[in-house]
């Protein structure tokens, strides 16, 4: 069991042996070493429910708990705190058991069948930076579920239908007739520009366009092979994008609005059937107590336009009615925005009244701030234009490779690429997901890529510190008792003992940075270990240290894995 919810249950278990069976014991981290590893809290509620002073009842709790060969030490602090201090041994052995665990001691949950709805791509234009927090923050998320158990789908709900296809479509038959269509879609950005500009400018092309729109929808053979063709022109940009990135998104994972379509004119029906739907203004509407305007009145949720065209609304609502009854989901993470809050409040509200998605159902908007540049504004080009996405990755590249060339000039080029691919794309999204997903953040090159402080060039040269290690050992017993008997060596094993719970964490509350913060500790503890605590000395190897720091390199691979950055042997 990992650390916290044990603690947990054996003081659970003692303040219901001490008559306070309904207290709910707080077990965190101790927030200084002097304070033990952990400390545990909800002495006081308890106390005074039973009308005892706290201390008092701080001592029946210590008498009550059984921590025999868990903790070493327990000990009341200020009003009623007990601070806890774990046995070396107990220790020790908890690494023993990670080493030989391929979840390095995770505890596996009760599998649940969990959908990660990220990126989400508009596919008229090509990815841009605007997409890179819903990808990377997605995608570590995905990849946690996946460790603690849970039967994970991996949705990209893009953006593939509607009346811009139509517009794109004529346009691009233009193109064939001049003999420029491949060379016009390598650039789709340029492509949707273009076509927007006819479409403003040329009556006749927007007639165009829209009559397109009509025979889209319709299911015309010829309509419908250039709009596949286009829609699989773009994903081959995203999946570009998706492997630059490191991130595990492919075709597979692709439903986009355009799968919905059909189902449209249904959710109407049962909407209607269930007397949510009302017209309004000659559109259909959903009324929403929960929501008022600025006069108090029931918000109004549009599900079909007063000309019969469906909103994002209808497509989302018919997402989760199909998850729900086809795929059988039990949870839904929709990484997107922050900005559409409401949005999803209002989806999520009628999606449980409609009985789309029953009390069960976990729906959930993991929302994020945004991106911004130096100047405090959302993150552009000097122009004000928006960067693309696959722009920022290279440049990202290209800058870990000077920094790489200036460090080690030494090695030959094709290496030099490969660790700066692997720091730059690294450092990138690290600079991201180290930060609280709901805030806004100043994107800063310098800071990122640096070799100090809390950043993924730092853990990944950590980790090949610590490999580095191995190369210097010959040979050692790998079955030899681990014995911790140094600080530093009882402050690095709880951290690495710690992983389970932190991970367990990101997967309740969507935060990847608790796992950038984890991984920053655990380096940090391992550099005061590896000055404190000699690996070798004298010729002498001490293969207990030895197989911490195994551990150690092994918890700092997957938990950067588990945040979509690579590691490198050497750097």
């Amino acid at each position: 069991m990992s650390l916290l919810p044990l603690l947990n249950s054996r003081f659970a278990a003692a303040l219901s042996a001490v008559g306070a069976p309904d207290a709910q014991p707080l077990v965190q981290a101790a927030s200084r070493p002097e304070f033990g590893d952990y400390q545990m809290n909800g002495v006081m509620g308890a106390a005074k429910a039973l009308k005892l002073n706290p201390r008092e009842l701080a001592q029946k709790i210590i008498d009550a708990v059984d921590l025999a060969g868990i903790a070493s030490t327990l000990e009341i602090a200020g009003p009623g705190f007990i601070n806890i201090k774990l046995d070396n041994a107990y220790l020790a052995a908890y690494v023993e058991t990670a080493l030989k665990d391929e979840h390095l001691g995770v505890e596996q949950s009760p599998a649940q069948h969990v959908m990660v709805e990220y990126s989400s791509v508009n596919l008229a234009k090509e990815m841009h930076v605007g997409h890179l927090r819903s990808t990377i923050i997605g995608d570590a998320l995905a990849r946690v579920q996946s460790f603690v158990g849970m039967s994970v789908t991996r949705q990209n709900h893009v953006g593939d239908w509607g009346t811009q296809f139509g517009m794109l479509v004529a346009f691009l038959i233009e193109e064939q007739q001049s003999g420029n269509a491949e060379l016009a879609l390598k650039d789709l950005e340029g492509f949707y520009r273009r076509a927007k500009a006819r479409f403003d400018e040329d009556e006749n092309f927007a007639n165009t366009a829209r009559d397109y729109v009509v025979k889209l929808q319709g299911g015309d053979a010829e309509v419908n092979a250039l709009w596949q063709r286009f829609v699989e022109v773009s994903l081959s940009h995203c999946n570009a994008v998706y492997q630059k990135l490191n991130v595990l998104l492919d075709d597979g994972d692709v439903r986009g609005e355009s799968f919905y379509n059909n189902d449209l004119p249904i959710i109407v029906d049962e909407l209607r059937e269930q007397g949510l739907l009302v017209e309004s203004e000659g559109a259909q509407v959903v009324f929403l107590d929960e929501f008022k305007n600025k006069d108090g009145e029931p918000q109004a949720s549009i599900i079909q336009k007063k000309d019969g065209g469906y909103l994002y609304a209808t497509t989302d609502l018919g997402a989760i009615r199909f998850r729900v009854r086809e795929l059988k989901i039990d949870r839904c993470l929709y990484v997107v925005d922050a900005r559409q809050a409401l949005h999803f409040q209002q989806l999520f509200t009628i999606a449980k009244k409609a009985k789309f998605a029953p009390e069960n159902v976990s729906l959930e908007h993991i929302a994020f701030g945004t991106m911004m540049g130096e100047d405090g504004k959302p993150f552009k080009t000097r122009s004000g234009d928006v960067v693309k996405l696959v722009d920022l990755l290279d440049e990202a590249q290209e800058r870990a490779f000077a920094l790489v060339s200036e460090k080690n000039p030494g090695l030959d080029e094709a290496t030099r690429r490969e660790i700066a691919n692997a720091v730059g794309i690294g450092a990138l999204k690290y600079a991201d997901l180290s930060k609280s997903r709901t805030t806004d953040y100043i994107f800063n090159w310098n800071a990122m890529l640096s070799f100090e402080g809390n950043t993924a060039p730092y853990l990944q040269y950590a980790y090949t510190r610590v490999k580095s290690i191995f190369r210097k050992v010959s040979d050692y017993d790998q079955n030899a008792a681990i014995v911790l008997t140094e600080p530093a060596e009882h402050a690095l094993a709880l951290e690495l003992a710690r992983f389970s719970d932190v991970v367990h964490a990101v997967a309740k509350d969507s935060q990847p940075h608790l796992l950038c913060a984890y991984l920053y500790s655990v380096a940090t503890m391992f550099s005061r270990f590896y000055e404190n605590c000699p690996v070798n000395q004298d010729g002498v190897t001490n293969a207990s240290r030895l197989k911490v720091c195994d551990l150690t390199a092994k918890v700092l691979a997957a938990g950067l894995n588990l945040l979509g950055i690579k590691v490198l042997e050497a750097m």
